[in-house]
């Protein structure tokens, strides 16, 4: 089953690049890379550009309306997502506790649906 692994974290938290914490933020997500894609789970994942290129669109009696921002006033954001495909619900709690940014942030993983 696929499962999709949504990283948010306060951006006031993550490591500022050109910092030794940024460098190190970058190899860890390089070896959960290389883990996930060698036991053949990495399906997708990418970094997202920063909640001041978003766009929220919503559609209220027919006419859609776009507005600059993200959703809602948070204090975390989302920044990364991956999809793997895991044997259940477990193995995906395993793979989302090795997601450098559990450790200061939150990784929300759900199962996709199956295409029908």
């Amino acid at each position: 089953m696929k499962y999709i692994f949504l990283i948010h974290s306060a951006q006031s938290a993550d490591p500022q690049p050109g910092t030794p914490e940024f460098g190190e933020m970058v190899a860890a997500y390089g070896t959960f890379n290389t883990e996930a894609a060698a036991a053949g789970a990495l399906r997708d994942g990418a970094p997202l550009q920063g909640t001041q290129t978003a766009t929220t669109v919503r559609a209220r009696n027919g006419k859609a309306n776009a507005v600059d921002g993200p959703f809602a006033e948070t204090k975390e954001v989302l920044g990364v997502y991956y999809v793997l495909e895991c044997q259940d619900l477990d193995e995906a709690i395993a793979w989302a506790g090795k997601i450098p940014t559990a450790a200061y942030g939150s990784v929300e993983e759900r199962p996709l649906m199956e295409r029908v």
